[in-house]
């Protein structure tokens, strides 16, 4: 308890030994527990696609979060971890890395700098702070998701969504 009597404080989330990924255990020669799964289950080649994750945006262009969340359920499934990851998930890292690259193309089109609306002094442009939160959430959202990947695939694991994210940026801007 805090000295104004609060409850805050305590051990951070995240804090601590972070597990051994499944391949360590293994080639280690330690226990190793995976998630079964029941042959029973029927499976498609991925869910649909909701339709926030395709809508159109204000000023015309296409939102890529359906791209990104097609290319992130194809890599899990790849790895046979799509039923251990949430698709909630899935869809939340989806439109994070696609508003995360608006931000970005709203910064390339108006540059660091706005004009203020009362004073109309130079003030740094929101979309710069818009554009790390949204970096941060994404970066959290992956962790979350590559640590269930980690834990439960046995196989490589490497060449993630995740490294092609500055490439579609990049792409996007082409594009325009």
């Amino acid at each position: 308890m805090a000295k104004d009597g609060t409850q805050r404080g305590g051990a951070r989330v995240g804090a601590g030994r972070k597990p051994k990924a499944l391949t360590e255990k293994i080639s280690e020669g330690l226990s190793a527990s995976v998630l079964q799964f029941p042959e029973e289950l029927l499976g498609v080649d991925m869910p649909p696609v909701k339709d926030y994750l395709k809508a159109k945006q204000k000023n015309g262009r296409n939102l890529l979060a359906e791209e990104i969340y097609t290319e992130t359920y194809t890599w899990l499934k790849a790895r046979g971890c799509d039923k251990a990851v949430y698709s909630q998930l899935i869809e939340q890292y989806a439109m994070s890395v696609s508003r995360w690259i608006q931000c970005e193309e709203a910064i390339s089109e108006f540059g660091f700098l706005a004009k203020h609306p009362t004073t109309g002094n130079a003030i740094a442009s929101p979309y710069v702070s818009m554009s790390q939160a949204y970096m941060k959430q994404v970066n959290q959202i992956w962790y979350q998701i590559f640590q269930v990947v980690k834990e439960n695939c046995s196989g490589d694991f490497s060449h993630t969504p995740m490294d092609d994210t500055m490439e579609r940026l990049l792409t996007a801007r082409q594009n325009r």
